[in-house]
């Protein structure tokens, strides 16, 4: 794709509050038109950061941000057209919910007649019309929220970007609003842009997740992908629930290392980002993907001992002893066969190889 058909481009962005630390450290990315984009990372990896240059309250130390394949670094955020939704909501409270939606269409000149039906419209959109002529201080959080999103979508932009907008609604409501947004952005088919740090909310609503750490994007990929391909053991370890196993390469055939793990047990890996003999490596495997047997019944299983089961209704979680590892998962689905597993057993359990990545530690 050439930067028009990019909706939104980051070129080599950097950013620095003091001249000495960078919070964002070359950062290149390029936005779909009509995707839901959402910068993932834990606090301070510099995702709200990118948020806020897109929108104009940051400037850029360095690089070029680009909108429609235009330069925006130098236009304030009122002329960009893009709507924006904070986790506060950002309401005014001395305006109805009315008034508070036309603000935004009055700025922009826009004539009285349209400016009622634009602001319609946009209650219509999160089913909140009856709430027109509230204030702020009678509503809940999660009508508040609400609000903000018609606010943010009521001059129709063609990008709207959030930041953190479900943080304050409890779990509940969080995620009835999860599928809420999902499903008026597949609608309106308008491009987000949306900062979380909550990785379940992420892999529910997002096109595409852009993980960042450390003031870098460690992998930008589907959700599905994130999940089942991590590139590198923050990946694994950031999205998800992960085992880690510690060990060193003794063999390599084609993409598939042998492993010695801790206590001597060799086992076959998908080779990530290692490729030496001899290198140290974490093999990554998601605890839904282990396999139980009743005992090591073959030479590819590995011992382990069963120190904790927790009961979770619709599966068990098996906390057991793995080559050194007292920590690794195994999540069960609840069916009859699982029941008569014991803690201080030892069994065996097992992987299809391709489940489980050698990854740099």
């Amino acid at each position: 794709m050439s930067n028009q058909e990019f909706h939104v481009s980051f070129k080599n962005v950097q950013k620095s509050y003091d001249g000495k630390i960078l919070v964002v450290k070359d950062l290149n990315l390029d936005i779909e038109k009509g995707k839901f984009v959402t910068m993932l990372g834990p606090s301070g990896s510099g995702k709200t950061t990118c948020l806020m240059m897109l929108a104009g309250f940051e400037s850029a130390t360095s690089g070029e941000i680009l909108f429609n394949g235009k330069p925006i670094n130098k236009i304030p955020p009122h002329k960009r057209g893009i709507g924006m939704v904070f986790q506060n909501y950002a309401l005014f409270p001395h305006m109805s919910v009315g008034e508070n939606l036309a603000f935004p269409l009055q700025v922009r000149k826009i004539a009285k007649p349209e400016v009622e039906v634009m602001v319609k419209n946009a209650l219509d959109m999160v089913q909140m019309v009856d709430f027109i002529d509230r204030y702020p201080g009678q509503l809940s959080g999660g009508q508040k929220q609400r609000i903000a999103l018609a606010r943010a979508l009521v001059f129709n932009p063609e990008l709207v970007l959030m930041d953190e907008p479900l943080g304050a609604l409890d779990k509940q409501l969080r995620e009835q609003m999860q599928y809420e947004i999902k499903h008026i952005h597949e609608r309106l088919g308008v491009s987000v842009v949306y900062v979380t740090h909550d990785q379940a909310e992420a892999l529910t609503m997002s096109d595409q997740i852009a993980v960042f750490n450390d003031g870098i994007i460690q992998q930008l990929a589907s959700p599905e992908d994130l999940y089942e391909r991590p590139e590198n053991s923050f990946i694994a370890q950031f999205i998800g629930e992960n085992n880690q196993l510690r060990g060193v390469i003794e063999k390599i055939d084609k993409n598939i290392a042998l492993v010695a793990l801790e206590g001597g047990k060799k086992v076959s890996a998908l080779m990530v980002d290692v490729k030496d003999i001899g290198e140290n490596t974490i093999l990554s495997i998601r605890p839904e993907r282990v396999i139980i047997k009743p005992r090591a019944s073959n030479s590819t299983d590995i011992d382990g001992k069963v120190l904790e089961l927790i009961y979770l209704g619709d599966h068990i979680r098996c906390r057991m002893m793995v080559a050194g590892n007292d920590e690794f998962i195994v999540k069960m689905p609840n069916s009859s066969n699982h029941a008569q597993l014991k803690v201080g057993e030892e069994i065996g359990i097992s992987w299809e190889k391709e489940d489980c990545r050698a990854l740099k530690p």
